[in-house]
């Protein structure tokens, strides 16, 4: 009696093996990105739970980007320019928004785009 073999063979191994490692590398290379940006959710949480009140909005960067430091969000990612603050449906919104530039392989890149916003307590002093 004849037997059938079943299984996968050792070319189409190393084919699974290829894809797996490809996505492997790929997460590896996005995932830090990822967990700075919740870093960046976090401390802007912690400035919305505090207030702004009579702050102005170069007091609120400064104090965000200290919190930020904590988070281990890298200074060169986000910029006092990226941090804004904008009228929002229920009142003031604190906004982050930046670019995220990860190089993957030779000339391929990945853009990655985070924008979060949200809601403060209290009015933002006027700027001086």
């Amino acid at each position: 009696m004849k037997s059938k073999q079943a299984g996968i063979t050792l070319i189409g191994f190393l084919m699974l093996l290829g894809i797996a490692g490809f996505f492997a590398y790929m997460a590896m290379k996005l995932v830090p990105s990822y967990t700075e940006y919740a870093g960046v959710v976090k401390a802007m949480n912690q400035i919305s739970s505090e207030g702004v009140e009579g702050k102005s909005l170069d007091q609120i960067r400064r104090e965000l980007m200290f919190k930020m430091n904590f988070q281990y969000v890298d200074d060169a990612t986000i910029h006092p320019s990226d941090i804004t603050m904008e009228q929002g449906a229920s009142g003031n919104e604190l906004h982050v928004s930046y670019d995220k530039e990860v190089p993957f392989l030779y000339n391929i890149d990945f853009l990655i785009h985070f924008d979060k916003g949200v809601p403060v307590q209290g009015n933002v002093a006027p700027a001086q």
